[in-house]
């Protein structure tokens, strides 16, 4: 897509990769500086040696004193991180020890429709029960609790709901939840003794001016001690996404409050069996957690080129709302933060009973067909779950501008042919 890696973290990784460049005059003495502290936490001073399970505690460390700053101060325990291969393995060992029971004392967990699949896949695969509750796609996707009460409600029925998931900000949707939300749920979480999952990966990307990013750790904190000693949280973060973008690394982490110790030993256990995270992705994380600070030499370079990513991306936010909304027949609600649009579509009747005639879903259909005739890739809407007779598709925001600019003309294109053709 075109986005430069920040030179800062390829530095410290490629030191650590190989020490022996710690002599070299090349790098920056910040880099060689974060390189010798993390190989010194290292078995025998190599990213080549098992880590301990839970990640290495210098790391772990680092990551604890970072959720400290963003939260402005409310405390974190490095006991309570866990470094992940990437935000899905945090995400699905903590399904993993939540889902119990059968019949109808199977465990219910509750995920946003629309959603990033992994949730839909992780439960199935635990054959636990998906309840679905609806984002209010009129109102910018936002989460209404009223919402959660009716999907809890109905799910009771059928399964023990006990775990709730919340994508902030959101995939595929981009919203960004309020502060007054964000307390809503936790109060409704903690009325049901439910156990919260916070995926909070897209944290950086913020968009929207009067936005700004609220972590459900800090809120729970600031409303007091009945719901922070009490609300189990267990929230997300990874190197894949932010202005950094280094998926390949697989670097992640959790941090779980509230755990009983008994359960702590379960996770840990659980955890143990696949050894460790990768430690090049344990390394990454670190070098996001613990950048370059003022009076550092290569301060000034990274905020330049954090800054530039973060700006783009804002820039291309705004421009792809604004074309989706100019085409007759698309609707996008504004890009608030995270990196897609959701638009909505209206597919005409006629394309209706071709998709069917094919087997096809409609949106499925529609994105086949773009494909075909444009060589643009976008993922339907029923791949994330939508309402009942509404249709959509998300498309990344991250290609250069300019190259954003001519796939956006082409969807619009595209778009008024497809109306045409089956008016």
């Amino acid at each position: 897509m075109g986005q430069q890696p920040i030179t800062f973290l390829r530095q410290v990784m490629a030191l650590c990769t190989y020490p022996n460049l710690l002599d070299s005059p090349s790098f920056p003495e910040d880099a060689k500086k974060r390189a010798r502290r993390i190989l010194q936490a290292c078995g025998g001073n190599s990213l080549g040696s098992y880590s301990a399970s839970q990640g290495v505690n210098c790391i772990r460390e680092d990551v604890a004193a970072y959720i400290t700053r963003r939260d402005g101060g409310v405390p974190a325990d490095p006991d309570n991180i866990y470094l992940t291969t990437g935000a899905s393995d945090g995400i699905s060992t903590t399904l993993k020890i939540l889902v119990s029971g059968g019949g109808k004392s199977r465990t219910g967990v509750m995920i946003p429709i629309p959603q990033y699949p992994l949730y839909s896949a992780v439960i199935s695969e635990l054959d636990a029960v998906q309840v679905n509750y609806y984002l209010d796609e009129e109102n910018c996707w936002a989460l209404n609790v009223n919402e959660l009460r009716r999907a809890l409600r109905e799910a009771k029925d059928h399964c023990d709901p006990k775990v709730l998931c919340i994508i902030n900000p959101g995939n595929p949707t981009g919203q960004v939840q309020s502060r007054k939300c964000i307390e809503d749920v936790i109060h409704f979480a903690w009325e049901e003794k439910l156990f919260l999952l916070a995926d909070e990966v897209y944290q950086d990307n913020v968009y929207s001016p009067d936005c700004r990013f609220h972590s459900f750790k800090k809120v729970l904190y600031e409303m007091g001690p009945e719901y922070s000693n009490n609300v189990e949280l267990a929230s997300f973060h990874s190197t894949s996404k932010g202005y950094m973008g280094e998926c390949g690394y697989r670097g992640g982490y959790m941090e779980v409050i509230n755990l009983h110790p008994e359960i702590k030993g379960q996770l840990v256990k659980l955890l143990s069996v696949r050894l460790c995270p990768p430690v090049s992705g344990q390394a990454a994380m670190d070098i996001v957690v613990n950048p370059p600070v003022p009076g550092e030499e290569s301060f000034e370079q990274f905020i330049r080129e954090k800054e530039s990513v973060l700006g783009n991306l804002a820039k291309k936010a705004k421009l792809t709302e604004d074309l989706f909304n100019q085409v007759p027949g698309i609707h996008c609600n504004p890009l608030q933060g995270a990196m897609y649009a959701f638009p909505r579509i209206f597919i005409p009747a006629k394309a209706v009973e071709e998709a069917q005639a094919h087997k096809m879903a409609p949106d499925m259909f529609y994105c086949m067909k773009l494909l075909e005739e444009t060589g643009i890739c976008v993922v339907p809407g029923s791949g994330f779950g939508q309402r009942e007779g509404t249709y959509h598709f998300r498309m990344t925001i991250l290609p250069p501008m300019e190259k954003l600019k001519t796939v956006l003309q082409k969807v619009k294109d595209f778009h008024m042919q497809f109306l045409e053709k089956y008016a």
